[in-house]
């Protein structure tokens, strides 16, 4: 079983959309049953709250269900348990290393640069283009 976590902030925005993009991504290749994908926020601040409305529609504008997502904050265990964590933004990298140092070496950055936060500028297209190049690449080294 490989096992995904994507983290950001609030966990409603970005890792959401990753999550449910690369469900959506292994579905596609028939490989669901050998993954499992979370995602999860660096705070507690959006705890509980569905996927923030304009990414939900983006999602569902691409067929892309994530009905029954509620932020959580990631805990050490998922941490310790996951072979692949990527998060969004380097100050996301800085939550991870404060709150989990011994942990901070398995995360790595989802791309090699920051994946802006669409909840602050609102350029969901591009955030969606940047995490499906981002999931893609996942794909291309897992499956092939």
């Amino acid at each position: 079983m490989v096992k995904v976590l994507f983290i950001c902030h609030g966990n409603i925005c970005r890792s959401p959309l990753a999550e449910y993009i690369l469900k959506d991504l292994v579905k596609k290749a028939g490989r669901s049953e050998d993954f499992h994908i979370i995602s999860r926020a660096v705070s507690m601040e959006e705890y509980g709250n569905p996927v923030y409305p304009p990414a939900r529609r983006l999602l569902d504008s691409h067929g892309i269900s994530c009905q029954g997502h509620h932020a959580r904050m990631v805990t050490e265990q998922e941490l310790a348990e996951f072979d692949h964590i990527y998060y969004m933004d380097s100050r996301n990298r800085q939550y991870l290393q404060r709150l989990f140092p011994a942990y901070a070496h398995k995360c790595q950055p989802l791309l090699d640069r920051d994946v802006a936060d669409p909840y602050y500028y609102g350029g969901f297209d591009q955030t969606w283009e940047d995490i499906f190049t981002g999931c893609s690449r996942i794909v291309k080294e897992l499956i092939g």
